[in-house]
Order: structure tokens, then C-alpha cells, then sequence
């Protein structure tokens, strides 16, 4: 249903989140009130993801970082910006990230759409001004018809950051092997190997589901996990200024892992088999390290079962799913 105003090119866009599909046993994303679902804005804000116009030079875009054959998230160790900068840390996968509470690896965004305006005003990614980003688009006819399908107004900074952001909350994975074997009771989904990492993930030996929990495998909090004795990236202090939080970091869901390396804040694991063996030998003993972990001493079958379920954790629908892609 569509309400038009006086210019005949304009419609306000309503709830239609019927058109999400959540996957069983998640629950609805909940968007903002001013930016509620619609397939109008859904569309000019893919069209706005994969547009490198949003970097000053015009050479990197979302996607550019967060690519959808990787779970949104990008192969880099860390990526690359315009002019060939380099980032300082490591993309993470953007599945699911409409669950997220906040985002940012410490935590200082409470939005996603104050979170758009990050990439773009850093100088080592797009290095651009969203005022003048909207200046850009306007001589654009297909994106001025957008925006008035999407928020009955001219593209602005404000239509770009919620369209962009409804684009950003459609990600929505959860229909892997692990997902068809806990959910759909399919009990030939999991093979014997990932079924006794699954009974590993979930038991008080490793404690991976401490962190790792819920449907996202993640509980969102900002935990320290030992990857380093020494950080050179203070994690969630140059946020608080608080010396306990100096490498502490948001906990990343698990979802699509196997796709998602390199791994952590810094991307300085390369496997899931070095991931597994950092926690099996219980991190490097930092002030702030988490009590969690632990020295595991897995053994290799146990920890071969580990990476079986891991990898059950793979929605290869999603990452195939033309529907995201350009």
C-alpha cells in the first residue's frame, strides 16, 4: 500500500517486512520507526551498497569491503581504501548484522545508520563528506526516482544512511546444515564428526558457547580473548579510556566462519585450524584476558570435530543468493 503526495513521483514507503524471510527460530529484526521496511527502500539502498560513487575518487564501495561470497565480510587481512590506503582493521561479515545491538569492534555506534557515515568520512576508506555524497547522487535521474519511491524526497544524506542500513538489516542468514539438523530436525544434515563438535562447542570442556551463543553465536559483549600479550590496537579503550578494556573486542558471530577469514580484529589468523589451536592452547596470558579462556588441551580429533561443526555453520543459500548480489 503506497500513499502519494502532491509530486507524482513521490511515495512513502510502509511496513512490508512480510517480504523477510526469518529463517526458523530467529526473531524479527526491529527497525527503526523512521525507517521502517519497504521494498523501495531495500532497493536504492543494494543499488547505493554496490555504488563506488560513495568514495571521493569513485573507487571503492561496500562492497568493495564486504563482499557477499564471503559472508559480506572481506578476504583481506585488512582492506583497502581509496588511493590505496590501508585499513586497521579487519571487515567483519555483515550477515545478521541487523541483530547487532551496536556495532563497531568497541561498541561506540548505536546504529546502522549512524554506523554508514564511519566508512564514509574516513580518510583511509571512502575519505568522503556525506553532504557532498548526496550533491553527487542528485544529478543522478535514477537515484533522484529512488529516493522519491523510497522517502518521498530528493536523495540526501538522510535517505542514503536509512536506505543503505534497510539494505544492511535484509542480510539474513540461518539456513545451514547445523540450522537444518537443530531446527528443521533433519538429523542427516550433520555428519558424525560435526555432531561431536557440536556436543564440544556446547559443553563446559571449551566453553565456546559462553561467548558464542544464541541463534547468532555471539552474545555481542566485548571480551578480550588473549590473542596477544602486548596490543597495539587498544580495542574498546580508545572508546572508554578504561585500562581493563584495553583488547577487548566485540564478540563476531560464527555464522558462515569458514568463509569469513582471516580471522579476529586484525585478521592475523589466517585458518580455523590456527583459531582452534589458539583457544586449545588457552591465548596468551594478557592482564585483561578472559577468565573464559582456558588451555583445552584438544586433542586433534577433538579438534578436527571442532572444525567439522564450524564449517556446519555454512549457509551456502545465503552466499549464493542472487538476490543480494549486483
Amino acid at each position: 500500500m503506497i500513499a502519494h503526495s502532491c509530486r507524482k513521483s513521490a511515495a512513502i514507503a510502509v511496513h512490508e517486512e512480510s517480504e523477510l524471510d526469518y529463517p526458523k527460530g530467529f526473531p524479527s529484526i526491529q527497525f527503526p520507526e523512521d525507517n521502517a521496511y519497504s521494498a523501495a527502500r531495500w532497493k536504492l539502498g543494494k543499488k547505493l551498497f554496490y555504488d563506488k560513487a560513495l568514495s571521493i575518487d569513485s573507487t571503492v564501495s561496500c562492497a568493495s569491503c564486504h563482499l557477499p561470497s564471503n559472508s559480506f565480510a572481506d578476504p583481506r587481512k585488512v582492506s583497502i581504501g581509496v588511493q590505496g590506503k590501508l585499513g586497521t582493521r579487519n571487515s567483519p561479515s555483515l550477515a545478521n548484522i541487523g541483530y547487532h545491538p551496536y556495532f563497531t569492534r568497541e561498541g561506540g555506534v548505536p546504529s546502522l545508520e549512524m554506523q554508514v557515515l564511519v566508512p564514509i568520512q574516513e580518510h583511509n576508506e571512502f575519505g568522503f563528506n556525506i553532504l557532498a555524497i548526496g550533491e553527487r547522487l542528485r544529478k543522478n535521474k535514477e537515484y533522484t526516482q529512488l529516493s522519491q519511491d523510497a522517502y518521498a524526497k530528493d536523495i540526501d544524506y538522510n535517505t542514503l544512511v536509512r536506505a543503505l542500513s534497510t539494505f544492511e538489516r535484509s542480510l539474513i542468514t540461518g539456513n545451514s546444515p547445523y540450522d537444518k539438523f537443530v531446527y528443521h530436525k533433519q538429523n542427516q544434515a550433520l555428519s558424525a564428526s560435526a555432531k561431536k563438535g557440536m556436543a564440544l562447542f556446547f559443553s563446559a570442556k571449551t566453553n565456546c558457547s559462553k561467548c558464542h551463543s544464541g541463534f547468532n553465536f555471539t552474545d555481542y559483549a566485548f571480551q578480550n580473548n588473549g590473542l596477544y600479550a602486548k596490543y597495539s590496537d587498544p580495542g574498546r579503550q580508545r572508546l572508554t579510556k578504561v585500562a581493563s578494556d584495553i583488547g577487548k573486542f566485540k564478540v563476531p558471530s560464527l555464522r558462515n566462519v569458514e568463509v569469513t577469514a582471516p580471522y579476529m580484529h586484525d585478521g592475523s589468523v589466517n585458518t580455523l585450524d590456527e583459531v582452534i589451536e589458539h583457544y586449545s592452547k588457552g591465548g596468551m596470558n594478557h592482564k585483561n584476558q578472559s577468565t573464559i579462556i582456558q588451555p583445552l588441551n584438544l586433542s586433534s580429533e577433538e579438534k578436527q570435530d571442532l572444525k567439522a561443526f564450524l564449517l556446519s555453520l555454512t549457509d551456502h543459500e545465503f552466499l549464493n543468493n542472487k538476490k543480494y548480489q549486483p
